[in-house]
This record gives structure tokens, C-alpha cells and sequence, in this order.
């Protein structure tokens, strides 16, 4: 079973995959398929676990590729938070392709907390859409990740050291500056 971690980025996802190094009858990783295009976007190896925010654009290839027989995680955080992190971030990466390139640079008055608080909500909506007829989902909060992750750990029959995997919440990876 494939394991796929959808969510905005800015939410915990880098955090997410080092805890998942800690389960043994997994591969876990993330954006490792960043840079692929066509069938080769979606390949990844079986009993894999995989975090990456793009992929919440390509639900329908998703869909295509694993429907309901992957296990799915919306990995959220505080949407004023998450706003927060990619304000911080918007002149790069997914802030400036959402700004200048869906938003073709938006409007004078709408400032980088407001086109991400969009870009959030977008993308959730996006997500909730893609999970409503799965089977095998659950939702995952950054502010309850101990809690929440002992149970996916549960739900998907991990094996490994799960306390190990629980201390990686402790550390913060990847944070804006």
C-alpha cells in the first residue's frame, strides 16, 4: 500500500517523513519526484510513504494512478500559522507561482497573508474534495501530531521505533525565517 501525505506545505510535512524514517515496512520520503514529468510523476515504489504539496495539483492523476488503493493523510496546521510561514516566503517557491502565475500577479492591495491565506484554502478545499469517497484517510493536525501520529501509526500497521518516530515532533525542520 502507497502512503500519500497531502497538504499546503508550511504545515509540517518535512517533520512528518523524518518520523516516518522510524517505521521499518515503509519507504518514506518527501518531494522525491519533484522533478518528474508524465507516468514517471506518480511512480513510486510499493509500501511507500510520500509528502509533497504538489501533489495537491495533481489530484486527478493521483486519482488515475492510486484511487482508493493508497492510504491518505490531509496534513494540516493553523491556517493563520501555515499564512504566516509562506508570507515569509513569497517572493519563491509556490507563493510566487500562485501570485504570479494563477493569480497573474494579483491585485496592488492584496498583501502575501492574504494570497496565502487563498492559496490555504484553495488547496484544502482541493484536497477535502479528492478524500470525501476514499476509504482509507485521515485527517492529521500539526498542533495534536503526537496523538494524531500514533494512530496513523496504528492505522497503516507500522512497525519500527515509534517513540523514536514521536520525538521527531519535538524538532522543528525546514522553518521560515
Amino acid at each position: 500500500m502507497n502512503i500519500f501525505i497531502l497538504n499546503t506545505g508550511r504545515c509540517g510535512s518535512t517533520t512528518f517523513i523524518k518520523a516516518c524514517q522510524h517505521i521499518d515496512n515503509y519507504t518514506a520520503a518527501h518531494e522525491s519526484r519533484l522533478k518528474c514529468i508524465g507516468r514517471q510523476r506518480l511512480a513510486y515504489p510499493e509500501q511507500h510513504i510520500e509528502a509533497d504539496n504538489r501533489l495537491s495539483w495533481l489530484l486527478g492523476r493521483l486519482e488515475q494512478a492510486y484511487g482508493d488503493q493508497a492510504f491518505y493523510v490531509h496534513l494540516r496546521r493553523n491556517p493563520a500559522q501555515t499564512a504566516d510561514s509562506f508570507a515569509k516566503r513569497s517572493q519563491f517557491g509556490v507563493m510566487r507561482a500562485y501570485k504570479e502565475g494563477f493569480l497573474l500577479g494579483g491585485e496592488k492591495n492584496q498583501s502575501a497573508q492574504d494570497i496565502a491565506l487563498d492559496y490555504i484554502d484553495s488547496i484544502d478545499s482541493n484536497i477535502a474534495l479528492f478524500l470525501k469517497d476514499k476509504s482509507r484517510q485521515m485527517d492529521f493536525h500539526l498542533e495534536s501530531a503526537q496523538a494524531d501520529f500514533t494512530r496513523f501509526w496504528h492505522e497503516i500497521g507500522a512497525s519500527g521505533d515509534l517513540q523514536q518516530a514521536l520525538m521527531e515532533w519535538d524538532v522543528t525542520y525546514n522553518a521560515s525565517r
